[in-house]
């Protein structure tokens, strides 16, 4: 399983190359938002990303044919960005039914974009026939303990800011954050609440079966939360002591997307908004002076969109 000592390895592979998140206030002095749609690509998983290209360039294991990704966007955003500065070719699968916002970004870092099916599972089973057939390195969204690692640094670089933290708030799609910076917490005391929508839940029915089992997906952040299966490291890490699974409605998130907007200005997609909607339809309730960080862990999203949900 996913330790510690993964993730200091992963901050120190990836040092110099990543933006510091920044941890910004908001009207209650216990409640902070981490800034993580900053990062490059827009998203947090610049982070595994650049952690997995760049092991794999330390072990000489980089194949002439580079990498691919199947991923709803985000994670081909930054396995793409990363290739690109490590001059590495990447070709990325997605669904047919990924934002076009992704895919024109996508085009922009030079990945070979392929669309395929119309759900991730799909796009993973078309990505997984170009490796076999190409020799190409197969890279993964969020289930590889290099990826999840990657994602863990965010934690340390949140204390760092806030070394009074209680909780951390993240959304989850396959887990990969979540078990990242679940292991994370864990080594420091700090609680960790993973969130979901409720009819895309994949980390908290493997909670319920005790394994990993395939869900359905169907909510307005399925674009970026929507795997079917949750991955092993991440059901680990929501069954120790301090990590909290709760759900809620896309009313809710869509509420709570709105809500940045209108009052911080932050445009994000509706899977960042998903952990902010833990707190604000009160699926999770923090105590009294409990101090909160909420993870905003992207922002590729149509802003347009905001006024017209």
């Amino acid at each position: 399983m996913l330790t510690y000592g993964d993730i200091k390895q992963a901050a120190d592979r990836t040092a110099g190359a990543l933006r510091r998140v920044p941890v910004a206030p908001t009207d209650s002095p216990d409640l902070w938002l981490a800034l993580e749609y900053l990062q490059h690509t827009g998203c947090f998983k610049a982070r595994g990303a650049l952690n997995f290209l760049r092991a794999h360039t330390e072990a000489g294991s980089l194949p002439a044919a580079g990498v691919t990704i199947a991923s709803g966007g985000n994670a081909g955003l930054a396995c793409a960005w990363a290739a690109r500065g490590l001059g590495v070719r990447a070709t990325v699968f997605l669904p047919e039914t990924a934002p076009p916002v992704k895919v024109a970004r996508l085009r922009s870092y030079g990945a070979d974009v392929r669309l395929a099916g119309t759900v991730y599972a799909e796009a993973l089973a078309a990505c997984q026939d170009f490796a076999a057939t190409s020799g190409a390195l197969a890279s993964h969204a969020y289930d590889h303990p290099l990826v999840a690692a990657g994602a863990g640094t965010l934690l340390d670089e949140i204390r760092e800011q806030l070394p009074s933290l209680d909780t951390v708030v993240v959304a989850v799609g396959g887990g990969g954050l979540f078990a990242g910076v679940a292991t994370a917490a864990r080594h420091h005391g700090v609680r960790v609440v993973a969130v979901e929508p409720e009819n895309c839940r994949a980390l908290n029915a493997a909670l319920e079966a005790g394994r990993p089992v395939d869900t359905p997906v169907d909510s307005v952040a399925g674009d970026s939360l929507a795997a079917t299966r949750a991955s092993a490291d991440a059901l680990y890490a929501a069954q120790q002591d301090g990590a909290h699974s709760v759900l809620v409605p896309d009313a809710a998130i869509v509420a709570a997307r709105r809500t940045l907007w209108a009052d911080h200005r932050i445009a994000v997609e509706h899977g960042a908004a998903t952990a902010l909607a833990a707190l604000t339809a009160g699926a999770y309730t923090p105590a009294e002076g409990e101090k909160v960080c909420v993870v905003l862990c992207g922002a590729n999203t149509d802003v347009t969109t905001l006024t017209e949900e």
